[in-house]
């Protein structure tokens, strides 16, 4: 994409239209947030251990990232625009296409017009300091924090302030959430939970699953976020099965409400295997279901189970 050539246009229940160019987002105000894009579908591989989720990646835990996000607040275009009586939502409009029966269409999403009110909320084009690279979606992104990286549309072309979410298929049949009971062939797509806030979430990280460790002190390190702008308070890991918990120490994020927690626990490991699982608790004081039996649905999205490796001490 030519990024000098690029326009975003604001239109739907706006008090006036805008189209802008890269250099008249350059000119407002700028704003950097921390902020973790995680997919819905991280930590796919422990439902696929409950039941088959075919079609479907098996991600594991790694399915995440956190990055310095820059650019222009949402909410500045949108009350620059003016927000119309009977908006309720912000749909955002993507320049990659997907080929789908009825023929090829553009990515989109949507996101709530409260939340896209938020001073977090950001048009970006820049990330960790330099210019989006290709992948995350040069020269123009949404970066919605606290949601899941589906509604941060990428190569953004078009924001539509509209009453209902958007009707893009990625919204209105993907990303949705079942109950464990439904199936591909009996669900219906247009019923489902639209999924929108990230949920609490930790895992470890180090050691790896089926490590070979030294008897001893073990460090154990992991990530831990929270949705809905909660802060991670607490990760605690056990090594039986949840029967006593050790508390990790929270490092770097932990005041952030849109960054994950890195956190580092030491656990005295004897010799012989080993299971290690680790779970969060945010500042509601929330925590996590203990198996992935209880939150299987069959896309795989969401699950914030308890995390777990397996590993022998030497």
């Amino acid at each position: 994409m030519d990024p000098d050539g690029h326009r975003l246009s604001v239109g739907g229940l706006v008090e006036g239209s805008l189209e802008l160019s890269m250099e008249d987002l350059r000119e407002r105000p700028r704003r950097e947030v921390t902020a973790v894009m995680e997919c819905a579908g991280n930590r796919r591989d422990g439902l696929t251990g409950v039941a088959p989720i075919p079609g479907e990646t098996p991600w594991g835990a790694g399915a995440i990232g956190n990055a310095r996000w820059a650019g222009v607040p949402l909410r500045e275009v949108l009350l620059e625009a003016g927000v119309g009586e009977g908006a309720r939502h912000a749909a955002f409009a993507g320049l990659d296409e997907v080929e789908g029966d009825d023929g090829s269409f553009n990515y989109g999403g949507s996101i709530p017009l409260q939340k896209a009110l938020g001073p977090e909320v950001l048009l970006a084009y820049e990330m960790n300091g330099e210019p989006l690279p290709r992948e995350h979606g040069f020269p123009l992104r949404v970066v919605a924090p606290g949601y899941i990286g589906a509604r941060s549309v990428k190569w953004l072309s078009g924001i539509t302030l509209q009453e209902e979410p958007s009707d893009n298929h990625f919204q209105a049949h993907e990303y949705k959430l079942f109950p464990p009971n439904a199936t591909e062939e009996t669900a219906d797509l247009s019923e489902g939970m639209m999924l929108g806030e990230l949920q609490l979430n930790a895992a470890i990280c180090e050691p790896g699953d089926g490590a070979k460790l030294t008897a001893g002190p073990v460090s154990v390190r992991g990530y831990a976020i929270a949705g809905g702008g909660h802060r991670v308070r607490r990760v605690d890991v056990s090594t039986d099965e949840g029967g006593i918990w050790t508390r990790a120490d929270l490092r770097e994020g932990a005041d952030d409400p849109w960054a994950w927690s890195l956190w580092e626990a030491i656990l005295e490991l004897g010799p012989g295997e080993h299971s290690i699982v680790a779970r969060a608790l945010d500042s509601s004081a929330a925590t996590q279901p203990a198996t992935a039996k209880e939150v299987w649905n069959f896309k795989g999205y969401a699950n914030n189970s308890w995390h777990g490796v397996e590993v022998t001490a030497l």
